[in-house]
């Protein structure tokens, strides 16, 4: 990269380099050799006309071995310097530039020829030494970060390049082609072929006696009419394990806090009637009514249940899998939203105000799905605002940075503490009382089903406002 941008310019125009004012000094002198020559030429050939015509033959003699002594030494002139030029072509195309003309002990007129020819091979040389360290400066880089790197050509498969990183992930010697991978692992191999440049998926190498998590990066370039893929590996297996561990920790934190919540008073009121019904074995005169035991039971009978479908809604989670994706004018979602929402919203009398800037705005999505995302979102802000003197709840939609269309739920509620943002959207965990904890746990499910996200921004006292990435 150095050497091209030293003798580059932005336009793509050659730069003056060293050794060329006396490469130009070079042709101007041949120049000059070659006009002598043949102005000689001339005269003498005229001389010896002139001396045709007016019947001078006598001195015809002397002109014809001048006039053939001067082709010859023209032709010798051109013969050689061709042969030289020959030289130095063939010394470029084997990119020999160590080679060096002898300027010394060359005749007159080759000596700028090949002092030109050498100050050529020199800056050639230098132009490759500095090449050669950039490269050797990259690839000693590579060969120091932690990512493996796989570089090869797309149509045929040969690997270019990897990177002794990529080596000990994989724990492979050497691939010769991209499907040589196949052999020793088919699934990584097809992912890698199938990814395309841009794209990033975290898959699975299957070692000899573990696994690995790894983030697949691709990118592409093109050299001499030929594509390259070039692949970066990174191991994620820790950071994930780190993520997944912290992610059943706070799972496991609800799920015990909700059950222990139905268990205990069940196991307590079982202890109660346990008691008492000991207590009117003892004493027949004071036994305890039926309708006491009747009310006991068929309270363990409604916390039972409601534990039961606490399980139930817990297996739901993994029903949702695959999407029928459409694609959807944003009005249109917003619009059927709305009317369906209407009645509720009159009733507790909350205002829904609807913003798109761009009536034409699409998204594809899967719209049974993201409607019952939306619904969610829209019960919970108007379970936030009921109690708010002038309840608002806000409808919008637009791009991201201009590019990724997005849908926000905003309301002014009072809004959440900091510390509850990053456990709403944990399975079963609830800030209401009623709250199943289930609600916001299959919207983030619903986003990530569509390669999205789900976000929320909430200040105390303000108000919170969930966004829907897509």
């Amino acid at each position: 990269m150095v050497a091209v941008e030293k003798y580059y310019n932005t336009n793509k125009k050659p730069l003056p380099v060293k050794g060329g004012a006396g490469i130009n000094n070079m042709f101007k002198r041949n120049d000059w050799n070659i006009i002598i020559r043949v102005v000689l030429m001339f005269v003498t050939i005229t001389g010896a006309a002139f001396l045709l015509v007016n019947q001078l033959y006598q001195f015809e003699i002397i002109a014809v071995p001048i006039i053939i002594y001067q082709v010859l030494d023209f032709f010798k002139f051109h013969k050689k310097a061709q042969m030289e030029v020959e030289q130095f072509v063939e010394s470029i195309h084997y990119r020999d530039f160590s080679r060096h003309f002898d300027v010394r002990h060359a005749p007159q007129e080759l000596q700028t020829l090949r002092k030109g020819f050498n100050e050529i091979n020199t800056t050639f040389k230098v132009i490759s030494k500095e090449k050669e360290t950039q490269y050797q400066y990259l690839q000693k880089i590579l060969e120091l970060v932690d990512t493996g790197i796989l570089s090869y050509e797309h149509e045929s498969g040969e690997v270019v390049w990897m990177n002794e990183s990529l080596k000990r992930l994989l724990q492979v010697p050497y691939l010769k082609t991209i499907q040589s991978l196949d052999k020793r692992d088919h699934i990584l191999c097809s992912q890698i072929v199938d990814l395309k440049p841009g794209e990033n998926i975290i898959s699975t190498a299957h070692l000899e006696r573990n696994t690995l998590k790894i983030l697949l990066s691709a990118t592409a370039f093109q050299t001499e009419g030929k594509v390259y893929k070039l692949i970066a590996f990174q191991n994620v297996n820790e950071a994930l394990d780190e993520t997944e561990s912290k992610a059943w920790q706070k799972l496991l934190s609800v799920m015990t806090h909700e059950i222990m919540n139905s268990i205990a008073p069940i196991s307590s009121l079982a202890d109660t009637l346990k008691n008492r019904l000991h207590e009117s074995a003892k004493n027949p005169d004071k036994s305890t009514s039926l309708d006491d035991l009747a009310l006991g039971i068929e309270t363990i009978k409604r916390r039972s249940e409601g534990l039961l479908k606490f399980a139930e809604t817990y297996r739901n989670l993994n029903k949702i899998t695959t999407l029928n994706l459409k694609k959807v004018y944003v009005r249109d979602v917003f619009e059927s939203l709305h009317q369906l929402m209407e009645p509720t919203l009159e009733q507790k009398n909350i205002e829904m105000e609807v913003i798109l800037k761009d009536p034409d705005l699409m998204i594809e999505a899967d719209i049974n799905l993201l409607e019952q995302v939306l619904i969610n979102l829209v019960v919970n802000a108007i379970e936030a605002v009921k109690e708010i003197e002038d309840p608002h709840i806000m409808l919008s939609s637009s791009f991201i940075f201009g590019k990724k269309p997005y849908i926000r739920v905003t309301d002014n509620g009072p809004g959440m503490p900091e510390e509850l943002l990053d456990k709403i959207f944990i399975p079963f965990f609830s800030t209401k009382k009623s709250g199943s904890g289930i609600g916001l746990s299959l919207c983030k499910q619903i986003m990530m089903l569509h390669k999205g996200n789900i976000t929320v921004q909430s200040l105390v006292g303000e108000g919170t406002a969930f966004t829907l990435q897509f």
